[in-house]
């Protein structure tokens, strides 16, 4: 069953920024776009490379390896060359915790 595992405190992740965390046996990144936190593999599904070394412009991220780009809200890719999308987590905030779904 999935419950909801602190991960962070807001002030780790500052807005415009993601950063990767090791939780439950995977590599998920929190990223902050204007002050709401979502949560993502942190894998590209295309070369393997950490996402959290990535561009990041609002909901669009840009993997740094060859330039494949997701939707960090649905998972989506946006452009190639990732063949499928992020696993997407569930986030909430409890005063200045940061909580994942896992």
């Amino acid at each position: 069953m999935a419950e909801f595992t602190k991960i962070a405190i807001t002030t780790d992740i500052p807005n415009g920024k993601m950063k990767a965390f090791s939780i439950g046996g995977k590599l998920i990144t929190i990223a902050n776009t204007d002050g709401e936190y979502l949560a993502f593999d942190d894998t590209c599904t295309h070369a393997q490379c950490s996402l959290a070394g990535g561009f990041l412009d609002g909901y669009t991220l840009t993997c740094y390896c060859h330039g494949g780009q997701y939707d960090i809200k649905s998972g989506e890719v946006l452009a190639p060359p990732p063949p499928s999308p992020l696993g997407i987590y569930n986030v909430k905030v409890e005063g200045d915790e940061i909580l994942v779904e896992i």
